[in-house]
């Protein structure tokens, strides 16, 4: 899966860093397995970008999103809506908390632009591009496609957490928006690993390519 090797553009190429915050990783409130074995090779692959955007889930408390805030509902099952199944998790990343907050090894200096999703109680946002359907049907957007496109920017590496829900819909989102699309495999974690079949398809179906870090490493740039 290592694909070829491909030279990075300063002014063509950007790095989306998703959700590499404190409770994504192991012990916190919604922990990937194995999701603090990418924050060492992302802080170091972020700084040979020139734009580089991180998102923060952001939620507020009572979140749609947070079993908690239906009465009789569990974490890890899924809710019917009016406006589609909603998945249903423990509370994290609500906003201000240390667990919302991104990993200390991301380095500042390098992140071009933070982008806050799930900052509405009653919509949830998975993706960096838009938000799930709120009440009215309506996905809005975040207007980050826009914002790349202001930048000159044509192709975006993605990593992160976690690879079955935002970093999927992150990348399918993405390519809709006429991004060159490639996920950087060995740089995500997955929620449920043993699903991995249907993520795949999602991206393929988008058109979005999935290499490893490799491939970067083996282009330099």
């Amino acid at each position: 899966m290592i694909g070829p090797a491909m030279t990075l553009d300063q002014k063509l190429d950007a790095l989306l860093v998703v959700d590499l915050q404190r409770d994504f990783l192991p012990g916190g409130a919604l922990g990937v397995a194995g999701g603090h074995e990418v924050v060492g090779p992302i802080a170091a692959l972020a700084t040979r970008f020139g734009t580089v955007v991180a998102t923060q889930d952001w939620h507020p408390p009572r979140h749609v999103s947070f079993a908690s805030a239906h009465p009789g509902a569990a974490p890890f099952t899924t809710l019917a809506r009016p406006a589609g199944p909603q998945e249903l998790w423990p509370d994290h990343c609500v906003h201000g908390s240390p667990g919302a907050a991104l990993h200390p090894d991301l380095p500042d200096r390098a992140i071009t632009l933070l982008l806050r999703k799930g900052t509405r109680r009653e919509v949830d946002s998975y993706s960096a591009f838009r938000e799930n359907a709120g009440p009215d049907g309506a996905r809005s957007t975040t207007g980050l496609g826009a914002w790349l496109r202001a930048r000159g920017v044509a192709r975006l590496f993605i990593c992160g957490l976690a690879r079955d829900f935002c970093v999927r819909a992150s990348a399918v989102d993405a390519a809709a928006e006429g991004l060159e699309v490639v996920v950087l495999d060995d740089l995500t974690r997955a929620v449920s690993p043993e699903r991995a079949g249907a993520t795949d398809e999602a991206l393929r179906a988008a058109g979005v390519r999935v290499v490893t870090s490799a491939a970067l490493l083996a282009g330099g740039g």
